[in-house]
């Protein structure tokens, strides 16, 4: 048979090099809202936001200070607390440490004193690459004590929100801590102090019921979903079809949960004029 006759053709290892796709590693992102294919020092670039659709993709906590707080003025707060195991989990401590080594960070927070643009403020920001930002004890602790210190230098306190709720590997100690910090802003609150609340994607769960509603002005990144239980739990509870858009900021604006949605390049910007009209 002729098919038997037709040789396949070996190609030269200049040919091979040439067909190899010239695409360096891990330089590229794929926008989950428009699926467009994005280089990734150009979406670093414009704030971490997709340039074709706006999408905001998710901060670490350490880009997050680096694009809020004035070069060279953070200064963390070293508490040297640890995680705790109250109910003895193998698996937990274990993911607890891989996590510490992958991400270099301690715990799902990062707390301290920065300037933005000059003014002093505390600033806790959350981090969603660390068991997706669920509030734990020491969590709940790092926040406290922001507030605490806030009340203590006189100062306005920042709060940016990224969770799934409380950690559930920590039982009643995680839902404690929802507790403890509305109790620490209730007495910020009577040191007439301003508390601002940064609402970022997804926030939920026992964050969204304490400290990250709790704010003098609650503000959302564009797109942001928030809320307590998913949608689609809600939609299992109720029985009923949830409107378009629910539980996102835009949402959230319209009916009054929120102040503003504001655009992660004029966030900063933004969290200035507040601290100066509050001065």
């Amino acid at each position: 048979m002729v098919i038997d006759k037709i040789k396949r053709r070996d190609h030269t290892e200049e040919e091979k090099e040439y067909e190899k796709p010239d695409i360096p590693v891990g330089k590229w992102v794929k926008c989950d809202k428009c699926k467009e294919i994005l280089y990734k020092d150009t979406v670093r670039e414009n704030f971490s936001v997709c340039p074709n659709c706006g999408k905001h993709f998710r901060l670490s906590s350490r880009r997050r200070i680096a694009q809020i707080i004035d070069e060279g003025t953070f200064k963390e707060f070293d508490l040297n607390i640890d995680t705790v195991n109250p109910l003895k989990m193998e698996e937990y401590t274990k993911k607890i440490e891989a996590l510490r080594e992958k991400t270099g960070l301690d715990e799902a927070v990062k707390c301290g004193i920065g300037d933005i643009y000059g003014e002093k403020t505390v600033i806790c920001v959350m981090d969603g690459n660390f068991l997706m930002g669920s509030m734990g004890s020491v969590v709940g602790e790092k926040i406290t004590y922001s507030i605490e210190e806030a009340i203590r230098q006189k100062l306005p306190i920042i709060i940016f929100s990224v969770s799934g709720g409380a950690r559930m590997q920590e039982g009643i100690m995680s839902l404690m801590q929802m507790a403890k910090t509305a109790s620490a802003l209730a007495r910020l609150d009577e040191a007439g102090l301003l508390y601002i609340s940064v609402l970022t994607d997804p926030t939920y769960g026992g964050v969204t019921a304490s400290f990250a509603t709790l704010g003098d002005i609650i503000l959302a990144e564009p797109g942001a979903m928030i809320g307590f239980a998913g949608p689609r739990v809600i939609e299992q509870t109720i029985r009923q079809e949830l409107p378009e858009g629910f539980q996102t900021a835009e949402f959230l604006l319209e009916h009054g949960f929120i102040d503003k949605v504001v655009e992660r390049k004029d966030m900063k910007e933004t969290l200035h004029k507040l601290l100066i009209m509050n001065k």
